[in-house]
């Protein structure tokens, strides 16, 4: 079973109970949930660019916990101090140097290599999170 919840300036739910039973057509969501199968998914959010959308998915809590469990080494930040998802490198006091050593740092902990390109978009937590999924899921 699958089940689809989206919100916008409305609420709507959509379920599937049948295995290969897809839903062809949602509109006016900005962000939508995804459980199937008693797994949860995080939130994808639809991006209007134009008249085309596009999906991106959040990284999963774990992933977002060790990003931010690394930028707090690479920037020796206490322990206790807010390292969330939102955080951005540069509110956190890194520099550029600080931002490749995470980037480094992230490519040793997850076995990853980020190209350069990539790296430059990276500016938060969960850019950083969401990321390495994708480059994992690529392996």
């Amino acid at each position: 079973m699958a089940s689809i919840a989206g919100s916008s300036t409305f609420m709507a739910s959509l379920s599937c109970h049948k295995p290969n039973q897809a839903i062809t057509r949602a509109s006016n969501f900005n962000s939508v949930s995804v459980a199937t199968n008693g797994k949860s998914f995080t939130s994808l959010k639809l991006h209007s660019a134009s008249s085309r959308f596009r999906i991106t998915c959040a990284a999963k809590p774990e992933t977002v916990d060790k990003v931010c469990s690394i930028v707090r080494k690479q920037l020796a930040l206490p322990e206790d101090s807010a390292v969330t998802g939102e955080s951005k490198f540069s509110s956190l006091g890194a520099d550029s140097l600080d931002t490749v050593e995470i980037v480094m740092g992230l490519e040793e902990e997850f076995g990853i290599s980020v190209e350069e390109e990539s790296a430059q978009t990276i500016a938060t937590v969960q850019d950083a999170a969401d990321l390495i999924e994708k480059l994992i899921e690529k392996k």
